[in-house]
């Protein structure tokens, strides 16, 4: 296989929530909201938190570990984690994940695109398989926004759950079924205040000043990030189909970043597509971020949802701000 032709194809897929399940009247019985009020605006019934002195790395371990057995191997070349709530500011999450498996001295690093991540994890991974740099790259999308959220806001708690979804990735040619296409990514930096965490960076940091601790918590704007979600997203799947020559009619499912029910049912509506061929999870597992796209993936699988041969588009969108999207056709693989 010369590099020209080669392309990363899908080989392998693991998911990961921890066991601790919030419902929304455990939400209740704290914070002053309810169940009909969480579902009306969200359409999030309950979501997986992590245990105290569990991290993001245990999540992305168990998930990688699932995407590895799913493609019957315990290799892989090279390690991306897409992550915004890694271990430790320093050093990256993904060494250690690589370790934890058991995958020796491969390189390792973190991608930070927030709810995007886990496809801008895969375009780099299939940059690496493209240039002939590794023939495997395990992508990992992984975050534990509960660990950043404020107790008492009831918006943002509702919203997010943690865990961890991966995928395994080989060297293939385009041809083949699980082949990666039309990647598409983009950012808007003028606009980053609308999800962020204000304190706790360098900016912060730099002014020798104490740090509020309602700046070290994760804000977003919700009115506007609905808007730009929407927009982004939508015209992400509709150039990534262009690129490849496809017409949205030939697309069999979408999945999008389960960002909440409403964001998913506008942006159907805008693609007019079918509620059959929009894939989501959303009310299981609430918003999990960069682990949101596999995780969907993963259920729609294992629910039979997902078949081999479907024309899948995935699209993505979240802080930065950042966007992309990424089409495959999916090939015979399970989750194990």
């Amino acid at each position: 296989m010369t590099t020209l032709s080669r392309a990363a194809v899908v080989a392998g897929l693991g998911a990961y929530v921890p066991p601790r399940v919030v419902t929304n009247d455990d939400l209740a019985a704290f914070l002053d909201t309810d169940d009909e009020w969480i579902r009306t605006r969200t359409g999030i019934a309950q979501r997986h938190v992590i245990e105290p002195g569990e991290a993001t790395s245990d999540l992305a371990v168990e998930a990688g570990r699932r995407a590895l057995a799913s493609a019957g191997t315990r290799h892989a070349d090279a390690v991306v984690v897409a992550t915004s709530t890694p271990d430790r500011p320093c050093p990256a999450t993904a060494p250690d994940v690589a370790a934890r498996l058991g995958l020796g001295h491969v390189p390792a690093f973190d991608v930070a695109a927030v709810c995007t991540g886990f496809v801008y994890a895969l375009a780099t991974a299939a940059g690496f398989i493209a240039a002939g740099t590794a023939d495997t790259v395990l992508v990992i999308g992984a975050d534990t926004f509960s660990t950043i959220l404020d107790p008492s806001d009831r918006t943002t708690r509702a919203v997010f759950g943690d865990g961890a979804g991966a995928m395994l990735l080989r060297a293939g040619t385009q041809d083949e079924q699980g082949a990666l296409c039309g990647l598409r990514l983009g950012s808007d930096g003028s606009r980053s205040e609308l999800i962020e965490v204000p304190g706790l960076g360098s900016r912060t940091r730099s002014t020798g000043l104490p740090i509020k601790e309602e700046d070290t918590y994760f804000t977003m704007q919700g009115r506007a990030v609905f808007s730009e979600a929407v927009q982004r997203m939508s015209t992400a799947v509709t150039e990534t189909a262009q690129r490849i020559g496809w017409s949205l009619t030939d697309i069999d499912r979408f999945v999008f970043h389960q960002a909440n029910s409403r964001i998913l049912a506008a942006i159907a509506e805008r693609l007019e597509v079918p509620a059959e061929k929009l894939v989501s999870n959303i009310e299981r597992v609430g918003n999990t971020v960069a682990a949101s796209i596999p995780l969907a993936l993963a259920d729609s699988l294992e629910s039979g949802g997902l078949e081999p041969g479907h024309r899948v588009v995935l699209a993505g969108f979240g802080g930065g701000l950042t966007w992309g999207s990424v089409a495959l056709t999916w090939p015979d693989t399970a989750t194990a």
